[in-house]
């Protein structure tokens, strides 16, 4: 029985993901990023994704890009951005396999918008996700706290520049991620382990 199901009719077998955040977490924050031919990754991204599948995890990507809203950078533009992110991941073998983003500000209140989980859970049923054995990895207090609401296992890249605001939103909202690493690739490492 392969890993699409057993016999004819039979539903996908569910996969694990690596669910990661997108700014601050895989490339710089570079505050509404437009022009996708400004975007570089952090080190250590490539080498970590592609540990990441060869664990056999589907890595997918969830972020928050309000600036479609905002009007700063139109859905198109952050599919180029997405484009261009996996045309320099697979120069050396890595890639995202999905991309799920939400355009709204937070004022709207919206469920896709981290920390709430509605991302998580449509790229569950699309692409056959354990969302039980997945995993997380972000930057902010959203991305634990989205994480929490899920109930997986988080990891905190702690961004420089950003450690003591982003202590001190966990902090004043009780929360903790399961472990704090000062790379993405270290996380990655930690969290493969971990399972």
């Amino acid at each position: 029985m392969g890993p699409t199901g057993g016999a004819r009719g039979d539903p996908p077998l569910a996969r694990r993901a690596l669910f990661v955040d997108r700014d601050g977490t895989l490339i710089p924050d570079l505050h509404y990023l437009k022009d996708a031919e400004r975007l570089e990754l952090f080190a250590g991204v490539t080498e970590a994704l592609i540990r990441a599948r060869q664990h056999g995890e589907l890595v997918v990507c969830v972020t928050n890009q309000s600036g479609i809203e905002r009007g700063l950078y139109t859905t198109g533009d952050v599919e180029r951005i997405h484009a261009r992110l996996n045309e320099l991941l697979g120069r050396s073998g890595a890639r995202v396999d999905a991309f799920y983003f939400c355009p709204h500000v937070p004022e709207r209140g919206c469920r896709c918008r981290k920390p709430g989980t509605e991302l998580f859970e449509r790229a569950a049923r699309d692409l056959h996700l354990d969302l039980a054995t997945s995993v997380f990895v972000g930057d902010r207090r959203v991305d634990v706290e989205a994480g929490r609401r899920l109930g997986i296992v988080t990891a905190l890249v702690r961004t420089p520049g950003h450690e003591a605001a982003v202590d001190r939103e966990l902090s004043d909202a009780g929360l903790r991620a399961d472990l704090v690493a000062d790379s993405f690739l270290s996380a990655v490492e930690r969290l493969l382990a971990w399972s």
